[in-house]
C-alpha cells in the first residue's frame, strides 16, 4: 500500500518528471476506480476546492449526504500536494472518519491516480502520543498509575468486549500485544481494553521524556511523527491540530493547506481542547507520586484539601464575577505550594532506580498543569468562562475555565498562515455561512463568490458554497412532527410520548434509531418499549458503540436507543434504519456555562442570544440526527420528532429549515400508516 509505514522510503523528489492530468481527469479516474457514479455536486465541490487551494483563499462547503465530499477534497488535495511540493493536512472530528479515509479511501485513490501524477502520493495518520503504547513505560520507565491491589479488580464498568476481565489480565494482554505490534496504535488492537488498562502502557504528550528517553529510537509515537514529515497527506484530528498550532509543538508538519472535514464540530473540538480543569483528585495523585520520589508533599496535600473544601461551598454551574474569597485563597495557596513542589521534584529520586526520570517528568508535568490552571483562574482573560461541577455519581468536584470564543485564536494560529477548507453536510444552517465563518475567525472579510480569487495576502477572504445533495428527500422520506403530544418537561419522558414512540416502533416493526437528549430518557424509553414489543433493542451503555451499531446494521428489525454519540456519525444504509425518532429539540441546558455566557455576550451587543446560540445548537443536532435516515438513493423512511414545539414554536421554522427537506406531516395516522406499509414492503 502506498501509504507511509515503517518501511516507507524517504519522500521522493517532489519536482516530478511529468505533467499531472487536469483535476477533472483525476476526479473521473478516481470515480471509475471506486465504481462510483459522477455527481454534479461532487464535481462542483472538487473544482471549488482546487481553485481555493491554488488561489490561497478559504472556502466553506456544505455538501449534503451522498455527495461524495471525501473524494471531492481528497483528489484536489493529492493534486495540490504533489504539484506544489508541500503537504496537505486533513483534519476530522471522529476516529471513524479518520480510519475510513486512511484505510479505505486513500489507498484506492492513490493507486488510481498515481499513473496520472508525476509520482505516487503518500499519506499517513497522525495521532496524539497517548494513542500509542510506550515502550519505556513497559520497561519500567514510569511509575505504575494504580495501586497493585487494583489489578485484581474489574477492568471497568464499560460493558465493551473484554471489560469483564480483571484489570491485570487486560494489562497482561497489552504487554503481550506490545511485543508483536508494528504500530503500537491502540486502534489496531484485536480486542478492546478499558481506558484504565490502556493508561498502564501509555503516556500523554506532557509526560513523555521526548529526546531524552532511552527508547526514543524504537518509540511508536516518534515513528509516526517521522513518517508524517515525509508524506503528502497527513490525516489528523481537530483537537491535535489546534493544540499543536496554539502551543507551537511542531507535531504536525509545516503545511499551507488544511481541510477540516466534519467542520460543524470544529469549534466544539477546539474549545474542548483548550479548556482546562482542576480537581482535588489531581492534587492527591500528584502528592502520591511526589512521595514515591521521596518528597513529603505535606503542604501540597493540605492545599489540595483546602481546594476541596472551597469547591464544596460553590454551587454547581457558572461562576459569575470574581471568584468567592475562600476559593481564590485556596487557589493562591495551591499555586504557591505547587511551585515549591515543582522545584523540590527537580532532582528528587534515586537516579539508579528504574523509572525515576519518568516519575520526575510525570510529577513535574502535573504540577505545571496545576500551576497554569491556578494562574488562569486567578487572572482569567476577558473571554474566559469559569464554572464548577459537582458529580452526584462520584461525589467529586472540579473547576473549569474555557474560552468564550476560539475565533481569535484560530485566526491567529491557523487561518492567517494557511488556506483552510471547511466542509460538512450541516455547515450553513438556514443557508447562511456567516455564523460558522465567524465562529472560526473568518468574519473580518465579506463573503465572496466561489469563483473569485482574492490576493494571496488577503487571508480573511472566504467563499461559501452549497452543492446540495443527490437525494430526493421529499420522495424518499417523511418528517413527522407529533404536535398532539404535550410539551416535554424537565421530569423526563412523558407517558404519552413513550406510548406513542412504542406505537411508531411497532408500526415500523423495528429498524428504529431512537435518539434522546439524555441518557436517562434513552434508558426509560428502551425499558418501556422492551416491555411491550418483542424486538431486539440495543441501548447505549449496554455494549460498545461499534458493537451496538453493527448489530443494528445486521439485524433488520432491531432498534438502537442512545444519546449524543448516535446523533452523529452513524452510517447505516438500507432497511435496517427506516425510522429515526428524536425525543425533543436538543437545546443546550439553560444553565450550561458556555452557552449561557455566549448568549449574554450576543444579547449585550443587540443580537438575539437565544437564536444565535441555543437555536443554532439545536438546529445543528437536529440536522445531524435527521441525517441518519437517508444515506443512499434507495433509502426510504421517516424521521419522527416527538416534540410539538418543532411545529408550534416561533423558532420551529428555523429548525425545520436546517433539517433535510423531507415530506412533512403532523397527522399520527398518516405517519403510522406509512410505517406499516414500509415495514410490509420487503
Amino acid at each position: 500500500m502506498p501509504s507511509a509505514d515503517a518501511s516507507s522510503p524517504s519522500r521522493p523528489d517532489r519536482s516530478g518528471a511529468g505533467s499531472p492530468a487536469s483535476l477533472a481527469t483525476l476526479l473521473d479516474t478516481a470515480i471509475s476506480a471506486i465504481g462510483g457514479t459522477p455527481r454534479e455536486g461532487q464535481r462542483v465541490m472538487a473544482e471549488a476546492v482546487g481553485t481555493a487551494m491554488e488561489g490561497g483563499r478559504h472556502l466553506l462547503v456544505q455538501a449534503g449526504t451522498g455527495t461524495g465530499k471525501s473524494l471531492a477534497y481528497l483528489v484536489p488535495a493529492l493534486h495540490h500536494a504533489v504539484t506544489s511540493g508541500r503537504p496537505v493536512v486533513i483534519s476530522t472530528a471522529t476516529i471513524a472518519l479518520q480510519n475510513q479515509i486512511v484505510a479505505k479511501d486513500l489507498p484506492r485513490l492513490v493507486e488510481a491516480l498515481a499513473p496520472h501524477l508525476p509520482r505516487t502520493p503518500t499519506f499517513a495518520l497522525l495521532k496524539g502520543r497517548s494513542n500509542y503504547v510506550c515502550r519505556h513505560k513497559l520497561d519500567g520507565g514510569y511509575p505504575v498509575d494504580i495501586d497493585p491491589g487494583a489489578l485484581f479488580a474489574q477492568a471497568s464498568a464499560d460493558p465493551s468486549p473484554g471489560a469483564s476481565e480483571r484489570l491485570g489480565e487486560q494489562v497482561r494482554r497489552l504487554r503481550e500485544w506490545a511485543e508483536e505490534t508494528t504500530t503500537g496504535d491502540r486502534d489496531s488492537l484485536d480486542s478492546p481494553v478499558s481506558d484504565r488498562a490502556w493508561r498502564q502502557v501509555s503516556v500523554s504528550g506532557s509526560h513523555c521524556l521526548g529526546g531524552s528517553c532511552p527508547m526514543v529510537d524504537s518509540c511508536f509515537a516518534e515513528r509516526s511523527r517521522e513518517l508524517a514529515r515525509e508524506v503528502d497527506l497527513v490525516v489528523t484530528n481537530h483537537a491535535l491540530l489546534a493544540i499543536d498550532a496554539f502551543d507551537g509543538h511542531g507535531i504536525i508538519p509545516e503545511h499551507d493547506v488544511v481541510v477540516f472535514d466534519e467542520a460543524h464540530s470544529l469549534t466544539g473540538s477546539v474549545t474542548a481542547a483548550v479548556t482546562e480543569m482542576l480537581t482535588p483528585a489531581l492534587v492527591r495523585g500528584t502528592v502520591r507520586d511526589l512521595r514515591g520520589l521521596g518528597v513529603a508533599g505535606t503542604a501540597l496535600d493540605d492545599a489540595g484539601e483546602e481546594l476541596r473544601e472551597a469547591l464544596a461551598l460553590v454551587p454547581d454551574g457558572r461562576v459569575m464575577g470574581d471568584l468567592p474569597e475562600q476559593l481564590a485563597d485556596a487557589l493562591e495557596h495551591l499555586r504557591t505550594e505547587s511551585r515549591q513542589a515543582h522545584s523540590d521534584a527537580k532532582d528528587a529520586g534515586d537516579a539508579t532506580v528504574s523509572g525515576t526520570a519518568g516519575s520526575r517528568k510525570a510529577v513535574r508535568s502535573n504540577l505545571q498543569q496545576i500551576i497554569d490552571v491556578c494562574e488562569r483562574l486567578l487572572d482569567p482573560g476577558q473571554d474566559d468562562v469559569v464554572s464548577v461541577s459537582h458529580s452526584e455519581a462520584t461525589g467529586r468536584s472540579s473547576i473549569q475555565v474555557a474560552p468564550l470564543s476560539v475565533a481569535g485564536a484560530m485566526r491567529g494560529a491557523v487561518l492567517e498562515s494557511r488556506t483552510a477548507i471547511l466542509t460538512s453536510a450541516t455547515l450553513a444552517l438556514g443557508g447562511r455561512f456567516e455564523p460558522p465563518a465567524g465562529e472560526v475567525g473568518l468574519a473580518r472579510a465579506a463573503r465572496m463568490d466561489p469563483d473569485e480569487v482574492p490576493p494571496l495576502e488577503d487571508r480573511g477572504a472566504w467563499a461559501g458554497l452549497d452543492v446540495g445533495s443527490p437525494f430526493d428527500y421529499r420522495r424518499q422520506g417523511i418528517l413527522y412532527t407529533a404536535r398532539h403530544l404535550p410539551p416535554p418537561g424537565r421530569e423526563g419522558p412523558s407517558r404519552e410520548m413513550l406510548d406513542h414512540l412504542t406505537d411508531l416502533v411497532e408500526a415500523s416493526q423495528g429498524g428504529a434509531l431512537c435518539l434522546f437528549s439524555s441518557r436517562r430518557g434513552a434508558e426509560l424509553a428502551a425499558e418501556h418499549v422492551r416491555a411491550r414489543l418483542d424486538l431486539t433493542i440495543g441501548v447505549q451503555g449496554e455494549d460498545s458503540i461499534s458493537n451496538l451499531v453493527r448489530i443494528f446494521r445486521e439485524e433488520e428489525d432491531s432498534c438502537l436507543f442512545g444519546t449524543i454519540t448516535l446523533w452523529q456519525g452513524v452510517d447505516v444504509v438500507g432497511r435496517a434504519c427506516r425510522l429515526v425518532t428524536i425525543d425533543r429539540i436538543p437545546f443546550p441546558r439553560p444553565d450550561e456555562p458556555l452557552a449561557s455566557a455566549r448568549q449574554e455576550r450576543i444579547a449585550s451587543r443587540g443580537g438575539n442570544g437565544f437564536m444565535s446560540v441555543s437555536a443554532q445548537h439545536a438546529a445543528l443536532l437536529l440536522a445531524q440526527g435527521a441525517g441518519r435516515l437517508i444515506r443512499s438513493v434507495d433509502d426510504r423512511g421517516m424521521v419522527a420528532v416527538l416534540d410539538a414545539r418543532l411545529a408550534t414554536a416561533r423558532y420551529g421554522g428555523f429548525l425545520r429549515e436546517a433539517m433535510p427537506p423531507l415530506w412533512p406531516t403532523s397527522d399520527p395516522e398518516v405517519a403510522l400508516g406509512a410505517l406499516r406499509r414500509l415495514a410490509a414492503d420487503r
